[in-house]
């Protein structure tokens, strides 16, 4: 019998492997200051395109006073115990009543954190006998959920309704003969891709098939919408959403997430939930600021504008330069380039050392081998400033990947990495 931890001093992943020279820079980067458009990192200013604070509510004056009051009231431990047990409050239920009108549905639950809800909420909502389908796309949080499924699953080609409908036959017949139900799960937004999800095209589908629809909407959730409600109010279907999802970690700027949908089917998540029922509740000071930037959503929508009129002049200006951002339908602005791996650090480390542009770069293997995705999210807090110096910079850039100058900078790269 072998050591169970000789598979990690063997191999130490797809990732794993670049840890030694990559991270504290490429991966787990330290950005410093205020969270805004503009932060430092590595002792440097730079124009930050990678945090996900859409509608700039992080450090805005009434948010910061609203958070600081309610911490110096509650403290950060109150209240103690799980939501079943000693941690259930009258700001809970607001919360949750005001957050289930702004979506449109009957009633919502919040939960602690949004990698964890969902990860739960896809467990109590499927049995053995059920049969889950799902977008190949999905976040890494919805295929963790699916993990713990015990019955069938099948995955559908991205965004593609043919594929989906093929496997909802599969899963129909598979249904009949175990007795159990269809669970279809989408997102709203696809975070890498930026392309929403085909909800409406899916909605319809339930005139053929049987099933319930499960979406993901936390990048849809503030800035989607006529309200701000999301993906499935953008595309009018959002009554036809069984089970609606968001988090707090985007628009709201916050910790914590909810689900929405009819009632009966609210009660029966609250009360078998394993995530919420065996977790301590969520802080009060977090459920006193979720409301604020609830109202805020609400109240004020200048923000959701200041937004759109930042991602127009990005994604605008980045297509008129004749660069790649695939299908992008929201904020989300993915940039493709063609390189290797030790090309993708070089170039990144040129636009952060160099041109003051720090944002997400993604590699195999979470895309395909030759691609080089930087992702950029536009917020509220950008200007028309940082869009224009950030559309010189990666002219810049492009024009070295093509010209063979990070291909000569990665054998350096390579060299430091084998050293």
């Amino acid at each position: 019998m072998r050591d169970l931890f000789d598979k990690i001093y063997r191999d130490k992943g797809p990732l794993g492997k670049w840890a030694e020279y990559a991270e504290g820079y490429f991966v787990f980067p330290k950005l410093e200051g205020e969270i805004s458009n503009r932060m430092s990192f590595n002792g440097k200013d730079v124009i930050t395109w990678s945090i996900n604070d859409y509608l700039g509510l992080a450090n805005n004056p009434e948010v910061r006073k609203v958070d600081a009051e309610a911490a110096l009231k509650y403290g950060s431990a109150y209240p103690m115990g799980a939501r079943m047990m000693s941690g259930h409050t009258d700001l809970h239920e607001q919360l949750q009543n005001e957050l289930a009108a702004f979506v449109n549905k009957e009633a919502a639950y919040v939960l602690n954190f949004g990698y964890q809800g969902m990860v739960s909420t896809i467990d109590a909502l499927v049995g053995k006998d059920d049969i889950i389908v799902y977008d190949v796309d999905a976040h890494a949080c919805i295929i963790d959920g699916v993990r713990l499924h015990m019955g069938k699953r099948f995955t559908y080609k991205h965004n593609d309704i043919e594929s989906l409908e093929k496997n909802l036959d599969r899963a129909t017949k598979m249904a009949e003969q175990t007795g159990g139900g269809i669970l279809v799960i989408s997102e709203g937004v696809f975070g890498m891709r930026g392309e929403q999800g085909r909800l409406k095209e899916i909605a319809a589908l339930k005139k053929k098939y049987n099933f319930r629809f499960f979406v993901d909407d936390a990048h849809g959730f503030g800035t989607l919408g006529a309200t701000g409600a999301g993906a499935g109010e953008e595309q009018g279907v959002q009554d036809d959403i069984d089970v609606y999802f968001a988090t707090f970690a985007k628009s709201m700027a916050s910790t914590g997430a909810f689900i929405a949908g009819d009632k009966e089917i609210m009660d029966y998540l609250k009360y078998n939930l394993r995530s919420q029922m065996f977790a301590k509740s969520l802080q009060m000071q977090l459920v006193v600021g979720a409301l604020k930037r609830l109202d805020m959503l609400r109240s004020d929508k200048s923000h959701k504008e200041k937004l759109w009129h930042i991602v127009k002049a990005l994604q605008s200006g980045l297509r008129e330069r004749g660069f790649d951002l695939g299908t992008t339908q929201s904020c989300v602005t993915p940039v493709y380039l063609k390189g290797s791996i030790p090309e993708a650090m070089a170039l990144v480390k040129d636009l952060r050392e160099n041109h003051g542009i720090f944002c997400s770069i993604v590699v195999y293997p979470v895309i395909p081998k030759g691609l080089i995705l930087l992702r950029l999210i536009p917020t509220a807090s950008h200007t028309l400033e940082d869009v224009s110096i950030t559309l010189d910079a990666f002219s810049a850039i492009r024009e070295r990947l093509e010209n063979g100058t990070y291909k000569k900078m990665a054998a350096s790269v390579m060299a430091a990495m084998e050293s």
